[in-house]
């Protein structure tokens, strides 16, 4: 029997199967199982049993909450990618040539493929096996350059110091996604984690909390604090969870860990447990004792980098600094299905901060009512969008490493002037003005300190 019948009929088994299951749970499965043997067998066209069975499925997760969702198969690898923090590629970052004539490489990432072969930020991909890359879609290229490790992938390469095109052949591996940066990128591609015209403040960027994520960030940690003897005394560190939009609360509460000796981190309610407690509590040991620490946040830190900003916050061990959170204080479990493809994402519990309050927003709540994590009294601060879009820019450079030779693409603009882009050289303290008032911040603590000494 072909394969494409033999998937119809697994789906139509799997479909038949199901309706049976919920016939026999419920009366309501059993109206359901009814109405897809009615459409199956009076529509007017045929119908396809696994679009009309994911439709279904996706009506029903609907009606629970925003963040309950089922995954069909075509999303779980990009889902599974953000929490496992790893793909099957090439390491690199893309961006559209803004006359759709070809793609740019923004950056190589460190330790893949890419960056073995010595493309550098600026190139210019072409070709991507044989195909023109002139109006495709950042999409259409990723599904080319992903695949299974060890195939191979074959690239047309214009470098910025050379028009000729040269081809590289590079074989696709399992690639880390980066989710704990630095200040900025060293030419070897390792992170300052000092702030640059501030070496005596340490910066941490977290960007989402997956597998890789505490681990990551304690490695950090540990560079800050075993680092060479010229740097400065550690005057305060920074932590930003900005546009963070979390992930796993256990990489939320091992993050915690490092900088408590004892005490809550958080607790979960659901009916799982009986809407009984359950609580997370910090180990013995902590990192950087009396060490000023600063988070900042905004209106997309969300879920597990909330977790963080609201434990740290209501154990007095950091100041938050920006703008309101999102308020998103639910927690889902994946769960597989049973063709091994689709996933679901079920709310299944809430979760308290310390001083055991629930920071979800509800559909109907307001300005005025309780939800998220609101920052330290006379720390509340909220940039322009302007001035966000400035911000990234010059962000996005500052993550990329920095070519070997070349750096004439890079945009130079005064900040100041009208539509100019940030400079890669400008200090953060001059592009950044929450980070701005962090420095601040930790620039009082320690001169009341040496006051109070």
């Amino acid at each position: 029997m072909p394969r494409r019948n033999l998937l119809a009929l697994f789906v139509t088994l799997a479909v038949c199967l199901v309706s049976w299951m919920a016939r026999e749970a419920s009366p309501y499965g059993r109206r359901f199982g009814d109405v897809l043997s009615t459409i199956e067998k009076l529509y007017l066209k045929p119908v396809n049993e696994q679009a009309l069975f994911e439709s279904a499925v996706n009506g029903v997760m609907a009606t629970l909450d925003e963040h309950s969702s089922f995954i069909d198969a075509s999303g779980r690898s990009d889902f599974e990618t953000l929490l496992n923090q790893e793909f099957v590629g090439i390491g690199l970052q893309l961006e559209l040539n803004s006359d759709r004539s070809g793609l740019t490489v923004l950056s190589p990432i460190v330790g893949s493929p890419s960056w073995k072969s010595g493309i550098q930020q600026g190139d210019q991909i072409t070709r991507i096996d044989g195909k023109s890359t002139a109006d495709m879609t950042l999409k259409q290229a990723v599904e080319l350059l992903r695949g299974q490790r060890g195939t191979s992938v074959r690239l047309d390469v214009v470098s910025h110091s050379s028009p000729t095109p040269r081809e590289i052949v590079l074989e696709r591996d399992r690639i880390k996604v980066e989710s704990v940066l630095g200040d900025r990128r060293r030419p070897d591609g390792t992170w300052d984690w000092r702030l640059e015209g501030r070496p005596d403040i340490a910066f941490v960027r977290i960007r989402s909390f997956g597998d890789h994520t505490a681990a990551d960030f304690e490695l950090a940690i540990e560079a800050i604090e075993n680092g060479p003897a010229t740097e400065k005394e550690l005057a305060g560190l920074v932590i930003d969870l900005r546009d963070d939009p979390g992930g796993l609360i256990t990489a939320a509460v091992d993050v915690c860990d490092l900088f408590l000796n004892n005490g809550l981190i958080v607790s979960t309610r659901g009916r799982s447990t009986g809407n009984l407690t359950k609580e997370r509590l910090a180990t013995a040991g902590s990192c950087l004792e009396g060490v000023p620490i600063a988070i900042l946040v905004d209106s997309q830190t969300a879920s597990a980098a909330e977790i963080v900003a609201a434990c740290l916050q209501d154990h007095s061990r950091a100041t938050v600094i920006g703008s309101r959170t999102f308020g998103k204080g639910t927690v889902q479990n994946v769960v597989p299905l049973w063709d091994g493809e689709g996933l679901l994402k079920l709310t299944t519990a809430e979760y308290l901060r310390p001083s055991n309050v629930n920071i979800h927003r509800n559909t109907n709540d307001g300005d005025n009512d309780p939800w998220g994590v609101t920052p330290n009294p006379e720390c509340e601060l909220t940039p322009s969008g302007e001035v966000l879009e400035k911000l990234a820019q010059w962000r996005r450079l500052r993550d990329c490493v920095p070519p070997r030779q070349e750096t004439d693409f890079m945009p130079t603009k005064d900040p100041e002037s009208n539509g100019g882009a940030s400079s890669f050289a400008d200090l953060p303290e001059k592009v950044d003005p929450v980070l701005n008032r962090a420095i601040s911040w930790i620039t009082q603590k320690q001169s009341s300190s040496q006051h109070e000494n």
